[in-house]
């Protein structure tokens, strides 16, 4: 079966040149049980690079095995404020576990000769999770130290794992600025 699976440049990603042509891409807002954490990163829209876009992370990589009951993984960078957030998250007991996310990750088409979305919820929608078990654990996680790729503003790298919550949801997956797939993420239980 295939799976979407994207290295994504967090360089790029904060600092945004029109001759690289590299994958990026963002989370744009996240809500873990009632701990908010705030879009608090200014980078470019690659697709227009006068516009800003605040972003809660700076994504490494982004990966789906593209099942509809698969969890979507996300690796990338947070602010100083937001890694405390999910440290604090990391040491609670969560009994609060689900949460939603938007985001979207973009690619470069050489025919086209620009930017497209390649993965993202469908109409921008904001998707309900949980946040994935890797048994007893949570699959959330912060670095402790800042990382040293992009050190201004200072930022730690972090990673999720989010498994859909038992409703009907869609990701639009594509592989250039025409060619699209929509495909289901989560199952409706009645």
């Amino acid at each position: 079966m295939a799976t979407f699976q994207k290295s994504l440049d967090i360089y790029q990603g904060y600092n945004y040149k029109k001759d690289v042509q590299t994958p990026v891409g963002f989370i744009t807002a996240l809500k873990i049980g009632d701990t908010e954490l705030t879009a608090d990163q200014t980078c470019k829209d690659p697709m227009s690079p006068e516009d800003d876009l605040v972003v809660v992370t700076v994504l490494n990589g982004a990966l789906w095995e593209l099942g509809v009951t698969d969890a979507l993984y996300f690796g990338g960078q947070l602010s100083t404020a937001n890694k405390q957030n999910v440290q604090m998250l990391t040491y609670k007991d969560l009994t609060k576990v689900d949460l939603t996310c938007t985001f979207v990750v973009y690619d470069y088409d050489p025919v086209e000769k620009k930017y497209f979305k390649c993965m993202l919820p469908t109409d921008d929608a904001t998707l309900n999770g949980l946040l994935e078990k890797n048994g007893a654990d949570l699959n959330l996680n912060v670095a402790d130290d800042a990382s040293t790729e992009v050190q201004s503003p200072e930022n730690f790298a972090f990673q999720i794992g989010i498994k859909p919550q038992p409703s009907a949801q869609q990701v639009t997956i594509a592989t250039s600025f025409s060619q699209k797939v929509v495909k289901a993420w989560g199952l409706t239980v009645t």
